[in-house]
């Protein structure tokens, strides 16, 4: 079977390495001639998007999906009338509007940040009457790693954060969420409908960009992780959704709360390779190929720990027990994803003590703090 992926980032590269071993093939959208997908099938796309580089990019395979939400619903809506596109067109676009996300967690009774769309400044400070401070507004479409974001702590910044996102306006405006932590759950849904959850990932941020996971997240009760994959399992199922889907979480004093969805494979389930027994790129291969499910039990706590903006030394690292690098052939710039580190041990202790080896040889020190 031919697999056709919009994107050639390193989640398209890491779900074909994970498809190869099927005798899956691979073909990729993508204008950038240097992107990690490249030397692993044939990419399409141009510049311009023509509609011939399109027409071309449906020909090459027989089944499609995505490795990132920010494509037009118009493309993806063309290739879905000529052959299959898992997870659905509603899928996406759910999760690239901020508005349709928040919509569907209240009509699903999944608990949420309070919220209200921004049109204008005016409507801006309304919000800030409405939801208090500190607030956090968001562009509804094309935000990532912290970008299209702004936090107004003070009455006075509300000249200032309109300024800066206006152009991405409309808005969303979010009462902010006091949370002990941030968690995310990775499920996968079949064609048939079989649903299998991963166990709650523990992230931590840095200037935006997700740092680290540890996996599954210390401290979690039965009674959490049930209330997650509750959430997760709603989702899909009102989005006939097919594929990996994860839901990005804030733990609270009054339980969880949902924050954001991603219709893909994610950053906090890249420990999966190395730490379960399928992992979500194998997993997300068999949703969209028609093929069982694979069992998403983990065999040990792991941790994924970034590499952000510059390259590790790779034998320093390869010298720490159990500890797999994933370099994903980038050319190294100031916050951008070169690869990620994958830890794991017999226990939580141990894992601490293997993380903090490799902090030490980390040229990028801001970009892990202690598990």
């Amino acid at each position: 079977m031919r697999i056709g992926i919009f994107g050639g980032g390193q989640l398209g590269r890491m779900m074909a390495l994970a498809g190869y071993p099927f005798n899956l093939r691979f073909s990729f959208y993508d204008a950038a001639q240097d992107c990690p997908s490249a030397p692993l099938g044939q990419l399409y796309g141009d510049i311009a998007a023509s509609p011939a580089s399109l027409d071309a990019f449906i020909a090459s395979a027989d089944v499609f999906t995505y490795e990132f939400e920010n494509i037009p619903l118009a493309w993806v809506e063309y290739v879905a009338s000529k052959k299959p596109v898992y997870p659905s067109l509603k899928s996406l676009a759910v999760s690239q509007n901020r508005i349709r996300e928040k919509q569907l967690f209240q009509q699903l009774a999944i608990p949420a940040a309070a919220y209200q769309q921004v049109n204008n400044q005016s409507e801006l400070q309304h919000a800030i009457e409405h939801l208090g401070l500190p607030l956090v507004v968001k562009t509804t479409m094309g935000g990532y790693d912290g970008k299209g974001q702004f936090v107004i702590r003070q009455a006075e910044q509300v000249a200032q954060a309109w300024s800066e996102l206006q152009a991405g306006a409309p808005l969303i405006a979010e009462a902010f969420v006091n949370f002990e932590r941030e968690l995310s759950i990775i499920a996968v849904r079949s064609q048939t409908g079989d649903i299998l959850c991963y166990p709650l990932a523990w992230n931590t941020h840095h200037q935006g960009i997700l740092s680290h996971s540890i996996v599954p997240a210390p401290q979690v009760t039965a009674q959490i992780q049930a209330q997650a994959e509750q959430y997760i399992t709603q989702i899909l199922h009102e989005l006939n959704h097919v594929g990996v889907l994860t839901l990005e979480l804030f733990q609270t004093a009054h339980g969880l709360f949902a924050n954001e969805t991603a219709p893909r494979v994610h950053n906090s389930g890249h420990w999966s390779i190395e730490g379960a027994i399928c992992s979500q790129f194998e997993n997300h291969m068999r949703a969209v190929a028609g093929l069982p499910l694979g069992m998403p039990t983990e065999l040990r706590p792991s941790a994924m720990i970034n590499i952000i903006g510059q390259h590790p030394d790779t034998a320093a690292i390869l010298a720490i027990p159990e500890t797999h690098l994933h370099l994903y052939g980038k050319s190294e710039r100031v916050g951008r994803k070169l690869g990620h580190i994958t830890v794991t041990a017999s226990s939580y202790e141990a894992l601490q003590q293997r993380v903090a080896q490799v902090a030490k040889v980390l040229p990028n020190k801001m970009a892990l703090i202690s598990a």
